[in-house]
């Protein structure tokens, strides 16, 4: 058995979690260091445990600067081990342009937990190691080569924002919704949330490439899928039986109205105080003179047009007592179990903001006459959209501030944000919810220095930190 230590820079669902639980189910041994270990500890623990490979995984931004942190000290100390790189926010490009040249040892991103079995498996085979580095270092290279070729041209803030997204302010596309405020949902049923899951992830973290459900007829695949699908909903019986993880949730609807690229909330429906607000970005790419440059403020009417517009927060979790689940199973030398429950409890979390968010519309008055089966709410077929803060659309992740405030988030649920705005249980959504029938998801794409010079000043941040929370967005190198 190799043995290989994982740390979770600010786990989330599709962060280290899956990569452990990959590992792990292919006899792997899988060290976990939890969520954001300073780096002398992860190298200091690889040492001692005489590690094969590092993996890091970074959720949240400022986690990319830790990573080419972690890899300069892995070469001034002579480390010899490859080291992966994986999450949300890393990317090939970044890996290959601003982590690798520090280390003189393999430095390969994983794109996704299914990858980190074939990729692990390459960097320590005797026979295939050397082909798959050389052939890596060549990709890596060409990147690298690419990065340094004139950056895209982008369009000027104000030209941008005269690009705004097209919509015919009309009031019947504005309803009004059955209540403002927050409301809070302890000890949700799971028996509901179970109606709500979308299992295909859930096999993509066994590395079953697949669609539920016709992944549990698939010739090659079947058996195995239906065996871990079986056993999958006898935990998730006894779950739901014995109560052995909470889900908790709070969500809440407010007077808004856009003012440029930021959205106000008010404390009443009269609209003359300010509650808080959110700051968006907007899309400065000029791909076609046709093509608007979004914002997720065009989605919200302007104040100008007296039009009594509203928008929605959200923050679930399904990862009440699941540490506590986890640790028991471990005791019990049921590792199998430990990883299967947090698999689970991803899919309640995910499950769970699909299910509050047909709440939701519901209870906005637009999404009474939907009659979507649940195939159809996965498949995103209602209208309106729920993006998340460190998502493309958004990927301010510090946005998450204003909604564990406006919702009192810690208070009503016992979910918490570390410093660097990652959730916590990991099993855990957040997001806010946009009504109009134009609202639609996009990718905010580069931005450039006149928008982050703008944003700075609407956000009351420095423009260090902005340009630290949104690194892999800059359309220049800050150092310039």
């Amino acid at each position: 058995m190799r043995e290989v230590l994982v740390t979770m820079r600010n786990r989330g669902q599709d962060g280290a979690a899956g990569v452990g639980v990959v590992l792990a189910c292919n006899n792997y041994e899988v060290i976990d260091m939890g969520v954001m270990v300073p780096s002398e500890k992860i190298l200091e623990r690889a040492k001692t445990e005489k590690v094969d490979l590092i993996g890091l995984s970074g959720l949240i931004t400022p986690s990319l600067d830790e990573m080419v942190h972690v890899a300069r000290e892995m070469e001034r100390q002579g480390f010899k081990l490859p080291l992966l790189i994986g999450g949300a926010t890393t990317s090939r490009a970044h890996t290959a342009v601003k982590i690798a040249p520090h280390y003189s040892e393999p430095v390969v991103h994983v794109l996704d937990a299914s990858r980190a079995v074939p990729v692990t498996t390459s960097l320590l085979s005797e026979d295939g190691k050397q082909l798959f580095v050389a052939q890596h270092r060549a990709d890596y290279e060409k990147i690298r080569k690419a990065h340094s070729a004139p950056r895209a041209k982008l369009l000027p803030i104000e030209t941008a924002r005269s690009r705004k997204t097209p919509i015919e302010w009309r009031p019947e596309d504005i309803p009004a919704p059955a209540f403002t405020g927050v409301r809070v949902l302890d000890n949700f049923p799971l028996a509901t949330l179970r109606e709500y899951i979308d299992w295909t992830p859930f096999f993509h973290t066994w590395e079953l490439k697949g669609v539920y459900p016709r992944i549990l007829d698939d010739e090659r695949q079947g058996e195995q899928a239906r065996q871990i699908f079986t056993e999958a909903n006898a935990l998730l019986d006894l779950m739901i039986e014995k109560n052995l993880i909470i889900a908790r949730g709070v969500y809440g609807l407010f007077p808004a109205n856009a003012i440029g690229d930021d959205v106000q909330l008010y404390t009443n429906c009269k609209r003359e105080q300010t509650l808080d607000q959110f700051h968006f970005l907007r899309q400065q790419s000029d791909r076609e003179s046709s093509e608007p440059c979004r914002s997720l403020s065009d989605f919200i009417a302007p104040k100008e047009t007296n039009l009594p517009d509203h928008i929605g927060a959200f923050a679930v979790t399904s990862g009440i007592g699941l540490k506590e689940l986890c640790d028991r199973f471990k005791a019990e030398h049921d590792d199998y179990n430990a990883i299967m429950a947090e698999a689970i409890a991803d899919r309640l979390a995910e499950a769970f903001a699909e299910c509050l968010h047909k709440c939701v519309r519901d209870e906005w008055g637009y999404g009474r006459d939907e009659n979507l089966a649940p195939a159809d709410l996965i498949q995103e077929k209602y209208r309106g959209i729920r993006p998340a803060a460190g998502y493309p659309a958004c990927p301010d992740h510090t946005e998450k501030g204003a909604l564990w405030r406006l919702l009192d988030v810690e208070a009503n649920t016992g979910m918490q944000i570390t410093e660097s705005f990652a959730m916590w249980p990991g099993s855990s959504v957040s997001g806010l919810y946009f009504a109009h029938p134009e609202s639609r998801y996009f990718s905010l794409g580069k931005i450039d220095r006149d928008q982050v010079a703008d944003y700075h000043q609407r956000k009351g941040m420095s423009i260090a930190e902005v340009e630290r929370w949104l690194g892999p967005n800059l359309n220049y190198d800050p150092a310039d």
